[in-house]
Protein backbone atom coordinates (compact mmCIF):
# COMPACT_ATOMS: atom_id res chain seq x y z
CA UNK A 1 0.00 0.00 0.00
CA UNK A 2 1.18 3.81 -0.77
CA UNK A 3 0.20 6.63 -0.10
CA UNK A 4 -1.19 9.47 -1.46
CA UNK A 5 1.54 10.51 -4.04
CA UNK A 6 2.00 14.31 -2.68
CA UNK A 7 2.00 13.57 1.04
CA UNK A 8 4.91 11.92 2.92
CA UNK A 9 5.20 10.80 6.59
CA UNK A 10 6.98 13.67 7.23
CA UNK A 11 4.21 15.80 6.17
CA UNK A 12 1.21 14.01 8.03
CA UNK A 13 3.61 15.07 11.13
CA UNK A 14 3.57 18.39 9.69
CA UNK A 15 -0.03 18.40 9.59
CA UNK A 16 -0.98 17.40 12.59
CA UNK A 17 -0.23 20.62 14.34
CA UNK A 18 -1.70 22.72 10.85
CA UNK A 19 -5.10 23.83 10.95
CA UNK A 20 -7.02 26.13 8.85
CA UNK A 21 -6.10 29.69 8.11
CA UNK A 22 -8.96 30.93 6.65
CA UNK A 23 -11.90 29.41 9.01
CA UNK A 24 -9.59 30.66 11.81
CA UNK A 25 -8.27 34.11 10.56
CA UNK A 26 -12.28 34.60 10.49
CA UNK A 27 -13.23 33.80 13.77
CA UNK A 28 -10.04 36.05 15.00
CA UNK A 29 -11.63 38.85 13.26
CA UNK A 30 -14.78 38.49 14.58
CA UNK A 31 -13.92 37.76 18.24
CA UNK A 32 -10.60 39.53 18.98
CA UNK A 33 -8.17 39.18 21.70
CA UNK A 34 -9.51 37.44 24.68
CA UNK A 35 -10.01 39.15 28.17
CA UNK A 36 -10.08 38.12 31.66
CA UNK A 37 -14.07 38.28 31.55
CA UNK A 38 -14.75 36.02 28.20
CA UNK A 39 -18.57 36.94 28.52
CA UNK A 40 -18.09 40.00 25.44
CA UNK A 41 -16.20 37.18 23.76
CA UNK A 42 -19.36 34.24 24.03
CA UNK A 43 -21.82 36.63 22.85
CA UNK A 44 -20.03 37.69 19.79
CA UNK A 45 -19.99 33.44 19.25
CA UNK A 46 -24.32 33.91 19.99
CA UNK A 47 -24.37 36.68 17.67
CA UNK A 48 -22.28 34.67 14.71
CA UNK A 49 -24.39 31.54 15.88
CA UNK A 50 -27.49 33.31 15.16
CA UNK A 51 -26.01 34.11 11.52
CA UNK A 52 -25.14 30.81 10.27
CA UNK A 53 -28.55 29.55 11.08
CA UNK A 54 -29.15 32.23 7.65
CA UNK A 55 -27.49 29.90 5.63
CA UNK A 56 -30.42 27.29 4.70
CA UNK A 57 -29.40 26.78 0.88
CA UNK A 58 -26.21 27.57 -1.66
CA UNK A 59 -28.65 29.78 -3.16
CA UNK A 60 -28.06 31.86 0.30
CA UNK A 61 -24.33 32.06 0.66
CA UNK A 62 -23.98 34.37 -2.68
CA UNK A 63 -24.63 37.84 -1.62
CA UNK A 64 -25.75 37.34 1.79
CA UNK A 65 -25.80 39.95 4.39
CA UNK A 66 -26.45 40.18 8.33
CA UNK A 67 -29.24 41.75 9.60
CA UNK A 68 -29.26 45.78 10.31
CA UNK A 69 -28.27 45.09 13.71
CA UNK A 70 -25.40 43.26 13.58
CA UNK A 71 -21.95 44.68 13.50
CA UNK A 72 -20.63 46.18 10.39
CA UNK A 73 -17.50 44.07 11.24
CA UNK A 74 -18.85 41.47 12.00
CA UNK A 75 -20.99 41.13 8.67
CA UNK A 76 -18.06 42.17 6.56
CA UNK A 77 -15.96 38.96 7.93
CA UNK A 78 -18.28 36.35 7.79
CA UNK A 79 -19.47 37.81 3.95
CA UNK A 80 -15.48 37.46 3.03
CA UNK A 81 -15.41 34.17 4.60
CA UNK A 82 -18.46 32.94 2.44
CA UNK A 83 -17.10 34.78 -0.42
CA UNK A 84 -13.38 32.91 0.35
CA UNK A 85 -15.20 29.60 0.81
CA UNK A 86 -17.95 28.72 -1.20
CA UNK A 87 -16.23 28.11 -4.46
CA UNK A 88 -15.94 24.75 -5.58
CA UNK A 89 -12.11 23.51 -6.52
CA UNK A 90 -11.26 23.56 -10.31
CA UNK A 91 -11.06 19.96 -10.58
CA UNK A 92 -14.53 19.13 -8.80
CA UNK A 93 -16.13 16.49 -11.54
CA UNK A 94 -20.25 17.39 -11.80
CA UNK A 95 -20.55 13.67 -13.32
CA UNK A 96 -18.70 12.12 -10.30
CA UNK A 97 -20.75 14.25 -7.65
CA UNK A 98 -23.79 13.02 -9.66
CA UNK A 99 -23.32 8.89 -9.99
CA UNK A 100 -22.14 9.70 -5.74
CA UNK A 101 -25.12 11.23 -5.28
CA UNK A 102 -26.95 8.39 -6.75
CA UNK A 103 -25.34 5.72 -5.47
CA UNK A 104 -26.38 7.84 -1.69
CA UNK A 105 -30.13 7.34 -2.90
CA UNK A 106 -30.12 4.13 -3.90
CA UNK A 107 -28.48 2.33 -0.97
CA UNK A 108 -30.45 4.87 1.32
CA UNK A 109 -31.53 2.81 4.78
CA UNK A 110 -28.39 1.01 4.21
CA UNK A 111 -26.09 3.95 4.85
CA UNK A 112 -27.61 5.08 7.92
CA UNK A 113 -27.03 1.38 9.16
CA UNK A 114 -23.25 1.99 7.63
CA UNK A 115 -23.08 5.41 9.61
CA UNK A 116 -24.17 3.88 13.10
CA UNK A 117 -22.01 0.91 12.80
CA UNK A 118 -18.59 1.40 10.95
CA UNK A 119 -18.14 5.10 10.03
CA UNK A 120 -19.16 6.79 13.82
CA UNK A 121 -17.13 4.08 15.22
CA UNK A 122 -13.95 4.41 13.90
CA UNK A 123 -14.12 8.36 14.53
CA UNK A 124 -14.14 7.67 17.96
CA UNK A 125 -10.75 5.53 17.73
CA UNK A 126 -8.33 8.70 17.78
CA UNK A 127 -7.66 10.08 21.67
CA UNK A 128 -7.17 13.20 21.16
CA UNK A 129 -10.46 13.60 18.30
CA UNK A 130 -12.37 11.47 21.07
CA UNK A 131 -11.88 13.82 23.65
CA UNK A 132 -12.49 17.14 21.36
CA UNK A 133 -15.74 15.34 20.46
CA UNK A 134 -16.51 14.30 23.97
CA UNK A 135 -15.95 17.58 25.68
CA UNK A 136 -18.22 19.25 22.64
CA UNK A 137 -20.78 17.00 22.14
CA UNK A 138 -21.29 15.66 25.31
CA UNK A 139 -21.44 12.69 24.06
CA UNK A 140 -22.58 9.85 26.59
CA UNK A 141 -25.12 12.09 27.19
CA UNK A 142 -26.50 13.20 24.36
CA UNK A 143 -25.81 10.48 21.90
CA UNK A 144 -28.63 11.03 19.64
CA UNK A 145 -27.42 14.83 19.35
CA UNK A 146 -24.46 14.03 17.78
CA UNK A 147 -25.20 11.31 15.81
CA UNK A 148 -28.25 13.82 14.10
CA UNK A 149 -25.76 16.45 13.76
CA UNK A 150 -23.57 14.42 11.92
CA UNK A 151 -26.25 13.56 9.47
CA UNK A 152 -27.34 16.76 9.22
CA UNK A 153 -23.92 17.71 7.23
CA UNK A 154 -23.50 14.32 5.37
CA UNK A 155 -27.05 14.31 3.91
CA UNK A 156 -27.09 18.07 2.40
CA UNK A 157 -23.81 16.96 1.13
CA UNK A 158 -25.34 13.92 -0.50
CA UNK A 159 -28.65 14.47 -1.14
CA UNK A 160 -29.04 15.21 -5.29
CA UNK A 161 -27.61 18.85 -5.76
CA UNK A 162 -26.29 18.79 -2.74
CA UNK A 163 -22.52 20.31 -4.01
CA UNK A 164 -23.89 21.60 -7.22
CA UNK A 165 -27.13 23.07 -7.44
CA UNK A 166 -28.42 26.36 -5.71
CA UNK A 167 -31.50 24.88 -3.94
CA UNK A 168 -29.09 22.20 -2.79
CA UNK A 169 -27.98 22.84 1.03
CA UNK A 170 -24.62 21.03 1.32
CA UNK A 171 -21.93 24.10 0.62
CA UNK A 172 -24.52 26.16 3.41
CA UNK A 173 -23.67 23.30 5.92
CA UNK A 174 -20.46 22.14 5.41
CA UNK A 175 -19.19 25.83 5.43
CA UNK A 176 -21.19 26.20 9.17
CA UNK A 177 -19.21 23.23 10.65
CA UNK A 178 -15.94 24.44 9.11
CA UNK A 179 -16.80 27.70 11.17
CA UNK A 180 -17.68 25.31 14.41
CA UNK A 181 -14.03 23.92 13.97
CA UNK A 182 -12.49 26.37 14.32
CA UNK A 183 -14.37 28.01 16.99
CA UNK A 184 -13.50 24.85 19.22
CA UNK A 185 -9.84 25.40 18.07
CA UNK A 186 -9.80 29.01 19.47
CA UNK A 187 -11.50 28.37 22.40
CA UNK A 188 -9.09 25.58 23.24
CA UNK A 189 -5.95 27.46 22.95
CA UNK A 190 -7.74 30.55 23.51
CA UNK A 191 -6.63 32.62 20.71
CA UNK A 192 -6.10 32.12 16.77
CA UNK A 193 -4.19 28.56 16.39
CA UNK A 194 -1.63 30.46 14.17
CA UNK A 195 -0.48 32.65 16.59
CA UNK A 196 0.41 29.84 19.02
CA UNK A 197 3.80 27.94 18.90
CA UNK A 198 3.39 24.35 17.50
CA UNK A 199 5.05 23.41 21.61
CA UNK A 200 2.51 25.39 23.46
CA UNK A 201 1.06 23.88 26.17
CA UNK A 202 -2.32 25.65 27.44
CA UNK A 203 -3.38 24.91 30.98
CA UNK A 204 -6.85 23.97 32.17
CA UNK A 205 -8.82 25.53 34.49
CA UNK A 206 -11.57 24.99 36.61
CA UNK A 207 -15.24 25.47 34.15
CA UNK A 208 -17.25 28.48 35.34
CA UNK A 209 -20.70 29.29 34.63
CA UNK A 210 -23.73 27.37 33.88
CA UNK A 211 -23.57 23.44 33.90
CA UNK A 212 -23.26 22.13 30.51
CA UNK A 213 -22.19 25.55 28.97
CA UNK A 214 -20.37 24.35 25.85
CA UNK A 215 -17.93 27.18 25.32
CA UNK A 216 -16.71 27.81 28.89
CA UNK A 217 -15.69 23.63 28.57
CA UNK A 218 -13.63 24.04 26.00
CA UNK A 219 -12.39 27.70 26.84
CA UNK A 220 -11.21 25.48 30.20
CA UNK A 221 -10.12 21.95 28.76
CA UNK A 222 -6.94 22.94 28.47
CA UNK A 223 -4.43 21.36 25.63
CA UNK A 224 -0.88 20.07 24.89
CA UNK A 225 0.20 21.34 21.34
CA UNK A 226 3.39 18.97 21.46
CA UNK A 227 1.99 16.23 22.42
CA UNK A 228 -2.18 16.00 21.06
CA UNK A 229 -1.15 18.40 17.73
CA UNK A 230 -4.14 20.87 16.97
CA UNK A 231 -7.18 20.63 17.80
CA UNK A 232 -9.57 19.21 14.90
CA UNK A 233 -6.04 19.26 13.15
CA UNK A 234 -5.97 18.74 9.20
CA UNK A 235 -4.90 15.18 10.11
CA UNK A 236 -7.70 14.57 12.24
CA UNK A 237 -10.21 16.47 9.37
CA UNK A 238 -9.28 13.63 7.02
CA UNK A 239 -9.02 10.84 8.99
CA UNK A 240 -12.60 11.97 9.78
CA UNK A 241 -13.41 12.64 6.08
CA UNK A 242 -12.21 8.84 5.24
CA UNK A 243 -14.40 7.43 7.77
CA UNK A 244 -17.35 8.33 5.84
CA UNK A 245 -16.18 7.86 2.23
CA UNK A 246 -13.77 5.22 2.55
CA UNK A 247 -15.00 3.36 5.70
CA UNK A 248 -18.69 3.40 4.02
CA UNK A 249 -16.69 1.51 0.82
CA UNK A 250 -14.84 -0.19 2.71
CA UNK A 251 -18.07 -1.74 4.59
CA UNK A 252 -19.76 -2.65 1.25
CA UNK A 253 -17.20 -4.72 0.42
CA UNK A 254 -16.84 -6.82 4.00
CA UNK A 255 -20.77 -7.32 3.39
CA UNK A 256 -20.62 -8.55 0.10
CA UNK A 257 -21.83 -5.56 -1.49
CA UNK A 258 -19.06 -3.89 -2.75
CA UNK A 259 -19.14 -1.28 -5.52
CA UNK A 260 -17.43 -1.45 -8.94
CA UNK A 261 -14.00 0.55 -9.27
CA UNK A 262 -15.57 3.67 -10.77
CA UNK A 263 -17.99 3.97 -8.27
CA UNK A 264 -15.99 3.90 -5.61
CA UNK A 265 -13.73 6.81 -7.58
CA UNK A 266 -16.72 8.72 -8.05
CA UNK A 267 -18.03 7.99 -4.16
CA UNK A 268 -14.18 9.30 -2.92
CA UNK A 269 -13.88 12.13 -5.43
CA UNK A 270 -17.14 13.85 -4.25
CA UNK A 271 -15.71 13.55 -0.31
CA UNK A 272 -12.73 15.63 -1.65
CA UNK A 273 -14.80 17.62 -2.88
CA UNK A 274 -16.66 18.12 0.44
CA UNK A 275 -13.35 18.20 2.29
CA UNK A 276 -11.80 21.09 -0.01
CA UNK A 277 -15.05 22.70 0.99
CA UNK A 278 -14.27 22.07 4.77
CA UNK A 279 -10.44 23.18 5.02
CA UNK A 280 -8.92 20.26 4.45
CA UNK A 281 -5.36 20.37 2.50
CA UNK A 282 -5.23 18.52 -0.83
CA UNK A 283 -2.12 17.01 -0.19
CA UNK A 284 -4.31 14.78 2.60
CA UNK A 285 -7.13 13.84 -0.19
CA UNK A 286 -7.07 9.63 -1.14
CA UNK A 287 -8.32 9.51 -5.00
CA UNK A 288 -8.12 5.50 -4.91
CA UNK A 289 -9.45 3.02 -2.19
CA UNK A 290 -5.76 1.42 -2.26
CA UNK A 291 -4.28 5.44 -1.39
CA UNK A 292 -6.87 5.63 1.04
CA UNK A 293 -6.59 2.22 3.12
CA UNK A 294 -2.74 3.22 3.40
CA UNK A 295 -3.67 6.92 4.93
CA UNK A 296 -6.42 5.85 7.12
CA UNK A 297 -4.33 2.39 8.37
CA UNK A 298 -1.08 5.42 8.85
CA UNK A 299 -3.43 7.80 10.68
CA UNK A 300 -5.46 5.15 12.84
CA UNK A 301 -1.84 3.75 13.67
CA UNK A 302 -0.15 6.78 14.78
CA UNK A 303 -3.25 8.13 16.72
CA UNK A 304 -3.81 4.85 18.41
CA UNK A 305 0.12 5.54 20.02
CA UNK A 306 -1.57 8.64 21.86
CA UNK A 307 -2.82 8.92 24.91
CA UNK A 308 -5.75 10.97 26.74
CA UNK A 309 -6.52 10.40 30.42
CA UNK A 310 -9.43 9.72 30.96
CA UNK A 311 -9.70 7.52 28.14
CA UNK A 312 -13.40 8.87 26.66
CA UNK A 313 -13.42 6.30 24.09
CA UNK A 314 -15.13 3.27 25.68
CA UNK A 315 -17.65 6.16 26.99
CA UNK A 316 -18.49 6.91 23.54
CA UNK A 317 -18.29 3.56 21.89
CA UNK A 318 -20.78 2.63 24.38
CA UNK A 319 -23.15 4.87 24.38
CA UNK A 320 -23.62 4.65 20.35
CA UNK A 321 -24.14 0.91 20.86
CA UNK A 322 -27.11 1.75 23.55
CA UNK A 323 -28.57 4.49 21.14
CA UNK A 324 -28.71 1.45 18.49
CA UNK A 325 -30.13 -1.07 20.97
CA UNK A 326 -32.44 1.40 22.21
CA UNK A 327 -34.79 1.16 18.73
CA UNK A 328 -34.23 -2.59 18.33
CA UNK A 329 -37.33 -4.47 19.59
CA UNK A 330 -36.35 -7.56 19.79
CA UNK A 331 -33.67 -8.72 23.41
CA UNK A 332 -32.27 -11.88 21.95
CA UNK A 333 -30.89 -9.08 18.76
CA UNK A 334 -30.45 -6.18 20.74
CA UNK A 335 -26.63 -6.84 21.08
CA UNK A 336 -26.48 -7.13 16.98
CA UNK A 337 -25.19 -3.44 16.40
CA UNK A 338 -21.74 -4.28 18.48
CA UNK A 339 -22.07 -7.43 16.74
CA UNK A 340 -21.89 -5.54 13.32
CA UNK A 341 -19.67 -3.23 14.37
CA UNK A 342 -16.84 -5.90 15.27
CA UNK A 343 -17.46 -7.25 11.86
CA UNK A 344 -17.14 -4.39 9.91
CA UNK A 345 -14.35 -2.45 11.90
CA UNK A 346 -12.31 -5.46 13.80
CA UNK A 347 -11.51 -6.21 17.36
CA UNK A 348 -8.99 -3.37 17.79
CA UNK A 349 -11.27 -0.76 17.04
CA UNK A 350 -14.01 -2.38 18.88
CA UNK A 351 -11.47 -2.76 22.37
CA UNK A 352 -10.63 0.94 21.65
CA UNK A 353 -14.14 1.56 21.96
CA UNK A 354 -15.04 -0.74 24.79
CA UNK A 355 -17.57 -3.08 23.06
CA UNK A 356 -14.76 -6.10 22.20
CA UNK A 357 -16.92 -7.71 25.02
CA UNK A 358 -20.28 -8.44 26.75
CA UNK A 359 -22.35 -10.12 24.34
CA UNK A 360 -24.24 -13.52 25.36
CA UNK A 361 -23.44 -16.90 23.76
CA UNK A 362 -26.52 -17.07 21.77
CA UNK A 363 -26.91 -13.69 20.15
CA UNK A 364 -23.45 -14.35 19.07
CA UNK A 365 -24.28 -17.61 17.74
CA UNK A 366 -27.29 -16.13 16.01
CA UNK A 367 -25.43 -13.11 14.32
CA UNK A 368 -22.85 -15.92 12.72
CA UNK A 369 -25.51 -18.37 11.76
CA UNK A 370 -27.41 -15.36 10.19
CA UNK A 371 -24.50 -14.00 8.50
CA UNK A 372 -22.90 -17.19 7.08
CA UNK A 373 -26.81 -18.35 6.11
CA UNK A 374 -27.39 -14.96 4.15
CA UNK A 375 -24.05 -14.64 2.79
CA UNK A 376 -24.50 -18.55 1.42
CA UNK A 377 -27.91 -17.90 0.16
CA UNK A 378 -25.89 -14.82 -1.35
CA UNK A 379 -23.75 -16.25 -3.42
CA UNK A 380 -26.30 -19.18 -4.86
CA UNK A 381 -28.81 -16.86 -5.92
CA UNK A 382 -26.64 -14.18 -7.68
CA UNK A 383 -25.96 -17.37 -9.71
CA UNK A 384 -29.14 -16.78 -11.36
CA UNK A 385 -30.32 -13.25 -10.29
CA UNK A 386 -27.27 -10.89 -10.03
CA UNK A 387 -28.32 -7.77 -8.01
CA UNK A 388 -30.33 -10.25 -5.62
CA UNK A 389 -28.99 -9.58 -1.47
CA UNK A 390 -30.29 -10.73 1.38
CA UNK A 391 -27.73 -9.14 3.47
CA UNK A 392 -28.98 -5.98 1.62
CA UNK A 393 -32.36 -6.19 2.78
CA UNK A 394 -30.91 -6.82 6.45
CA UNK A 395 -29.08 -3.82 6.57
CA UNK A 396 -32.21 -1.86 4.88
CA UNK A 397 -34.53 -2.91 7.99
CA UNK A 398 -31.46 -1.95 10.36
CA UNK A 399 -31.10 1.13 8.79
CA UNK A 400 -34.96 1.81 8.32
CA UNK A 401 -35.10 1.85 12.47
CA UNK A 402 -32.46 3.81 13.21
CA UNK A 403 -33.77 6.67 10.60
CA UNK A 404 -36.94 6.41 11.52
CA UNK A 405 -36.42 6.54 15.39
CA UNK A 406 -32.79 8.56 15.74
CA UNK A 407 -32.61 10.45 12.68
CA UNK A 408 -36.73 11.47 11.60
CA UNK A 409 -38.22 10.76 15.08
CA UNK A 410 -40.40 13.58 14.91
CA UNK A 411 -39.48 14.21 18.60
CA UNK A 412 -35.77 15.71 17.96
CA UNK A 413 -36.07 16.29 14.28
CA UNK A 414 -32.43 16.67 12.39
CA UNK A 415 -31.83 20.39 12.89
CA UNK A 416 -31.98 21.41 8.85
CA UNK A 417 -34.19 24.00 7.06
CA UNK A 418 -37.27 22.96 6.36
CA UNK A 419 -36.49 22.69 2.95
CA UNK A 420 -34.12 20.42 3.17
CA UNK A 421 -35.82 18.16 5.63
CA UNK A 422 -38.50 18.13 3.08
CA UNK A 423 -36.21 17.18 0.83
CA UNK A 424 -34.94 14.66 2.79
CA UNK A 425 -38.42 12.77 3.75
CA UNK A 426 -38.99 12.89 -0.24
CA UNK A 427 -35.87 10.98 -0.60
CA UNK A 428 -36.67 8.43 2.54
CA UNK A 429 -39.66 7.83 1.23
CA UNK A 430 -38.60 6.40 -1.86
CA UNK A 431 -36.74 4.32 0.29
CA UNK A 432 -39.54 2.27 0.94
CA UNK A 433 -38.99 0.33 -2.15
CA UNK A 434 -35.93 -1.69 -3.04
CA UNK A 435 -35.68 -2.04 -7.25
CA UNK A 436 -32.79 -4.33 -7.04
CA UNK A 437 -35.07 -6.98 -4.82
CA UNK A 438 -37.85 -9.17 -6.14
CA UNK A 439 -41.51 -8.42 -4.82
CA UNK A 440 -41.78 -11.01 -2.36
CA UNK A 441 -38.08 -9.67 -0.89
CA UNK A 442 -39.99 -6.45 -0.48
CA UNK A 443 -43.05 -7.88 1.06
CA UNK A 444 -40.79 -9.21 3.64
CA UNK A 445 -38.56 -6.15 4.47
CA UNK A 446 -41.64 -4.15 4.77
CA UNK A 447 -43.40 -6.98 7.39
CA UNK A 448 -40.32 -6.83 9.46
CA UNK A 449 -40.13 -2.78 9.41
CA UNK A 450 -44.03 -2.81 10.52
CA UNK A 451 -44.77 -0.45 7.88
CA UNK A 452 -47.72 -0.52 5.23
CA UNK A 453 -46.63 -1.73 1.82
CA UNK A 454 -45.69 0.83 -0.70
CA UNK A 455 -46.88 0.56 -4.32
CA UNK A 456 -44.03 -1.50 -5.86
CA UNK A 457 -43.88 -0.07 -9.56
CA UNK A 458 -40.75 -0.85 -11.09
CA UNK A 459 -39.66 -3.81 -9.00
CA UNK A 460 -38.55 -7.02 -10.39
CA UNK A 461 -41.15 -9.65 -10.19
Amino acid sequence: MSLPAQVTLADLELLRRAADPLADDTIARLLGPWHDDQHGNFEVLGVVSRQMEQWKTNADLAGWRAGPDVDPDVNAALQAYLQAGMALPSWADPERIKRAEALFFDFGMLSCTLLFCSSLPECYVIPDLAAVLHVAGQLEQRTDHRIRATAAMIFPVMMVGGLTDAAGGGLAQVLKVRLIHATIRHLILRGNPSQVGHLARVASQPVEGKPGDLHQALFALGWNIADDGMPCSQDELAYTLLTFGYVFLRSLRKLGLGLPKEDELAYLHTWNVMGHVLGMEATLMAHTMEQAEALFTRLQQRGRLQTYAPDPRPGLGQALMKTMADVIPFHCIKPFPVLLTRHLCGKTTATDIGIAGGVGLFSRLLFVALMLFFRAVDFCVRLVFKEFSICRMITRVVGYQFTCKVLMSQTRPLKLPPALLNQMGAMTRHWHVDPKAPRWLNRVEHYLTKRKASPLEGVKA
